[in-house]
């Protein structure tokens, strides 16, 4: 069984992957700015899952540490934490940007290099990095997203640096860009609109990716996506 922490777990998509990995055996460590929602993922997930009230955009190393410690080391870190504001490329404000960059790619890049000594304890350890198909190259793209998905393009390149950087310290690094998924972040910024898969479905897939795409893969951007571009 393996050492997990996974970001944004206290909804959608890091809900469910931190549930089943937990329910799988593992010992997870959730984070998310929303502690009341993780002592609900708690309650489900039961004793392999630990939970730390984290703000990505104003890391805490400290209490990081205190958690991170008692783990002794980190087998498989998830970046799955993302924030999206839909609107148009002129309105966007310097905050815009600086929140955007702060949670899609400063916190994930930040926690990464808080977590190294724990990674590198690790027999094999695997950074999935969870980017979107709106910064996957070649994708199609979509009105209002231009500073997600510029974000989210700059993680994925992030990906493929590290994987290079950090090849002879035995950490894999790999990127999922993820389509559509029904989760309350999306129907928040797209009322209405249906995605053609449940955030239970693409968390069983994370789950299974992040425990075993190491073997197969490395430095890689994969687009997981039911339509094409």
């Amino acid at each position: 069984m393996k050492n997990i922490i996974i970001t944004g777990a206290s909804r959608g998509i890091g809900y469910q992957t931190a549930l089943q990995l937990a329910q799988q055996g593992h010992q997870v460590l959730a984070l998310s700015r929303n502690e009341e929602a993780l002592q609900q993922l708690k309650a489900e997930a039961g004793e392999n899952l630990d939970f730390l009230a984290f703000d990505l955009s104003k890391p805490d190393a400290n209490t990081l540490l205190a958690k991170v410690q008692r783990l002794g080391h980190v087998d498989v870190l998830v970046n799955n934490a993302g924030l999206l504001l839909v609107r148009p490329f002129e309105e966007l404000t310097t905050t815009d940007w600086q929140h955007m960059m702060a949670v899609n790619l400063y916190g994930p890049a930040h926690l990464i290099q808080i977590l190294r000594p724990f990674l590198e304890k690790s027999h094999g350890a695997h950074i999935l990095n969870i980017s979107s198909m709106g910064g996957f190259q070649g994708s199609s793209k979509f009105p209002g997203l231009l500073g997600y998905s510029t974000a989210k393009a700059a993680l994925a390149t992030l990906t493929e640096c590290l994987a290079e950087e950090w090849r002879d310290k035995g950490i894999a690094c790999n990127c999922l860009c993820l389509g559509a998924v029904k989760t309350e972040m999306l129907a928040q910024a797209f009322p209405g609109y249906e995605a053609p898969l449940s955030s239970e479905k693409m968390g069983s897939f994370i789950a299974y990716f992040a425990t075993e795409g190491r073997h197969f893969y490395n430095g890689k951007v994969l687009p997981v996506s039911v339509s094409t571009p």
